[in-house]
C-alpha cells in the first residue's frame, strides 16, 4: 500500500496493493492497523454506497458539528473526486484537490473531518463506497456550492445532475459568514 499526503492537512491518497491473476484481482479495501499506521485514524462506524449515472454530481458535503472523516473509493466506473478544506484556521482553508478514482486504478482518498467532499460521475455509471468516522446526522449536514466561483473547481460537466439539496448550497464565503464551518484542529 502506498500513501501519499497532499497539500491539504490530513488528506491522503491511498493506492492499495492489488493482486491480479487469471481469476481477477484481490485487494484490501481497509485494514485498520495498516491504515492507522499510515495516518488514517478511524474508527469507521458507518459504510455508505451510492450508484449514480454519468453527469451526476454529489456534493460538496460536510457535517458540522458531527464531522465525518471519509475513506472513499469507486467499485465500478469512474468519478472525478474533490475535497475542499473548509476548516476555519486551516493553513489550506479554501484550497481544493481533485483526483480521478476508478474501479480500474483502485485509488482511495481519505477526507479528514471538517473537509467538504463531492464527486462527479464520468463513466456511464459509477458505484461509490465510503467509510465514515461518524454517523450520518441530517440536522448537521451542510454543503458548499459545487460551482463556487471563488473555488474555481474544473468539474468535468457544466450542467450536472444535482439533488435539490445540492442545488440549494451557497458559497464558501457565505457559509463562513454564518459561522457554520468547522474549526481546524492540527
Amino acid at each position: 500500500m502506498r500513501v501519499t499526503p497532499i497539500d491539504i492537512p490530513g488528506v491522503l491518497i491511498i493506492e492499495p496493493d492489488v493482486f491480479r491473476d487469471a481469476r481477477g484481482c484481490f485487494f484490501e479495501t481497509h485494514h485498520q492497523r495498516r491504515y492507522a499506521d499510515a495516518g488514517i485514524p478511524g474508527p469507521f462506524v458507518q459504510d455508505n454506497y451510492s450508484s449514480s449515472v454519468r453527469g451526476t454530481l454529489r456534493g460538496l458535503h460536510y457535517q458540522q458539528p458531527h464531522a465525518q472523516g471519509k475513506l472513499v473509493m469507486v467499485m465500478e466506473g469512474t468519478v472525478y473526486d474533490v475535497v475542499v478544506d473548509v476548516r476555519t484556521g486551516s493553513p489550506a482553508f479554501g484550497r481544493w484537490y481533485g483526483i480521478e478514482l476508478s474501479a480500474e486504478n483502485r485509488r482511495q482518498l481519505y477526507v479528514p473531518p471538517g473537509c467538504a467532499h463531492g464527486f462527479c460521475v464520468t463513466s456511464e455509471r459509477a458505484a461509490f463506497l465510503y467509510k465514515c468516522t461518524d454517523y450520518y446526522s441530517p440536522k448537521d449536514e451542510k454543503g458548499v456550492q459545487w460551482n463556487d466561483p471563488a473555488l474555481g473547481i474544473p468539474w468535468p460537466v457544466t450542467a450536472p445532475i444535482l439533488s435539490a439539496k445540492d442545488q440549494a448550497f451557497t458559497t464558501l464565503e457565505a457559509m463562513n459568514a454564518t459561522g457554520a464551518l468547522p474549526v481546524y484542529r492540527p
